[in-house]
């Protein structure tokens, strides 16, 4: 069962992507990570680290608790 905070997460990160016209590969690009890399986060597939938090963030020019928003 995937952890409730993993699927928040994931929804917000698909949220501020798509309101920035982004693709998954792109913005796997802007942050440094592989591209298969922001659909796992997604899809809740991954627990993702702080650091890449951080990056998926800048990537995104949000505040880093952008992220964390209901």
């Amino acid at each position: 069962m995937k952890k409730e905070v993993l699927i928040k997460f994931g929804k917000q990160v698909s949220k501020e992507r798509h309101k920035r016209g982004l693709s998954q590969e792109k913005l796997a690009s802007l942050a440094g990570v592989h591209r298969t890399y922001i659909g796992m986060i997604e899809r809740a597939e991954k627990n993702i680290t702080l650091e890449n938090i951080q990056k998926i963030a800048k990537a995104l020019q949000i505040p880093l608790r952008e992220l964390f928003n209901d």
